[in-house]
């Protein structure tokens, strides 16, 4: 391998800034790598991006980070799944459970696909998810996720957290790694003949040089999308939303592990509780409704129309690059692209980004050889995820609004989205198509399974019909004891977050 010693740049901090630089410092630390962050004293953080999915875990166990180190320090808690609010009108499906998995859920997963596939084929069976999945009882009891020593599964999690405090915490400890640290605002960046970076000048008369260039700059993209020009492919064709409204409230007490997510007029609104508050926000599209009355629907809803509290709107716009690494630049975080909050995974693209370019990096012996197979792959991780999250507003059962009728009769989506949607209604196993589209990679059958049934993406009730012993050879009361049982072995989530701080 080429053991040149590389110097690299990151523009801007946030989550992404330093989730990168610690990823970087922890792979390349003892190769001599010299890696410095610069961020502007005069630009804030988005800083409302308070949830994650479970990779968030393994990132902290890759920098050797242990949970009573971090999450004290930025009012974390556990989060097992969303639990989704008012997305379907269809009796029964009003609301359900996208857990993180479990392994105890392998000895009820075959019975949940086997319950759903019957059901779809008119059978009169239990096909809610919130039935077969440890996490729904975890989320149902107010349990942390934790497995005590005795209890031999794994099981995953994600967390909540203050964004702004995770982000500080990551900066300490990446200086620890040997990452510098420089207040700077960043004003212009040259090109050398062959189009790559090679300074950037600062409004205080500085050059900065490198080898790479990493931009967190946010959803500017200053060096990806304004100095390299890269082109941007917006998907506001088949998601609506772009702003967003949001304000803290007060923690009321005993709270479970568990995003809630409830569908309202023109988006939806988001809860997700930390140790000392709760963060609230309504994703909205500015296209069905203005900003003001956004703002008073969602104070309306949470019981503070009256109230003081100040609250900040965001605009954002959906999409991605069409090359996240370019040239000596790689984009990461919200300057790469973004999706929407939804389902709670753009740390995971932060990660996944940085993760693979080291990857691509060290089996190119520090050249950009396999650069355009790691931009196919990040473009397509991009896309399924899109995908998925256009589902959630494609089969929705709502017609109050026409916010709502607009989702549900849009027709820009996509090829692969498109066959999953026809293979559920023609009463196929999607299993198959997953796998020949090679998306189950992305977001697993199982996910897909519980976002089509837990929406109620079924016959009607009135169209089932009974079915036979072999139907029925999955005992619902059996399964829900298990899972019970399962869920003995874990503390209440309070309790568990009080451990931490001890």
């Amino acid at each position: 391998m080429n053991n040149d010693k590389k110097s690299i740049i990151i523009l801007g901090g946030g989550t992404a800034g330093w989730i990168t630089a610690n990823l970087m410092a922890t792979n390349w630390q003892d190769k001599g790598f010299d890696i410095t962050l610069v961020e502007s004293p005069d630009i804030g953080i988005i800083g409302v991006g308070e949830g994650s999915t479970p990779p968030l875990k393994g990132f902290m166990d890759t920098i050797g980070v242990e949970e009573s180190e971090w999450m004290p320090e930025c009012n974390a808690t556990y989060k097992v799944g969303i639990t989704f609010r008012d997305w379907s009108t269809k009796p029964g499906f009003t609301q359900y459970v996208h857990p993180f998995l479990a392994q105890p859920d392998q000895f009820t997963v075959p019975a949940f696909f086997h319950n759903s596939f019957l059901r779809r084929k008119g059978i009169d069976l239990e096909g809610h998810p919130d039935h077969f999945f440890l996490a729904t009882e975890l989320i149902k009891q107010k349990l942390a996720p934790v497995t005590p020593e005795n209890f031999p599964f794994e099981i995953a999690y994600g967390y909540h957290f203050d964004s702004g405090l995770l982000g500080k915490f990551l900066a300490r400890t990446a200086a620890k790694k040997g990452v510098k640290y420089k207040t700077a605002k960043v004003t212009d960046a040259l090109l050398d003949p062959q189009g790559n970076i090679d300074c950037l000048k600062t409004a205080e008369g500085e050059t900065l040089k490198a080898d790479l260039y990493v931009d967190c700059s946010g959803f500017r993209g200053q060096l990806i999308q304004q100095v390299l020009k890269v082109p941007f492919q917006s998907c506001a064709e088949s998601l609506f939303n772009d702003s967003a409204v949001v304000f803290p409230t007060e923690q009321e007490g005993d709270f479970g592990p568990h995003t809630i997510s409830t569908a309202l007029k023109y988006g939806w609104a988001w809860k997700i509780p930390l140790t000392n508050r709760n963060g609230n926000g309504y994703v909205y599209s500015s296209g069905f409704v203005d900003d003001d009355k956004a703002e008073t629907e969602f104070r309306q809803y949470l019981g503070l129309l009256d109230s003081d509290v100040e609250a900040r709107r965001l605009k954002f716009k959906v999409g991605r690059v069409e090359q996240h690494w370019a040239k000596n630049c790689l984009a990461v975080g919200l300057s790469q692209g973004f999706i929407e909050p939804l389902e709670a995974t753009a740390l995971d693209m932060v990660q996944e980004t940085v993760v693979r370019f080291i990857e691509a990096y060290n089996n190119g012996n520090h050249t950009d050889k396999f650069r355009s197979e790691f931009n196919d792959r990040i473009s397509a991780r991009f896309d399924a995820v899109r995908d998925y999250i256009v589902c959630h507003y494609r089969i929705t059962s709502r017609t109050d609004t026409d916010y709502w009728i607009a989702n549900g009769s849009n027709e820009k989506i996509s090829p692969s989205l498109r066959s999953i949607l026809m293979a559920w209604m023609a009463g196929k196993n999607i299993t198959d198509e997953l796998l020949d589209q090679k998306l189950d990679v992305y977001f697993p059958n199982v996910s897909w399974n519980c976002l089509l049934t837990g929406k109620g993406i079924y016959p009607a009730q009135e169209q089932l019909r009974p079915g036979n012993e072999m139907a029925h050879q999955y005992n619902v009361d059996e399964l829900r004891e298990f899972i019970r049982r399962c869920a003995l072995n874990f503390r209440p989530h309070l309790e568990q977050l009080e451990s931490l701080r001890q």
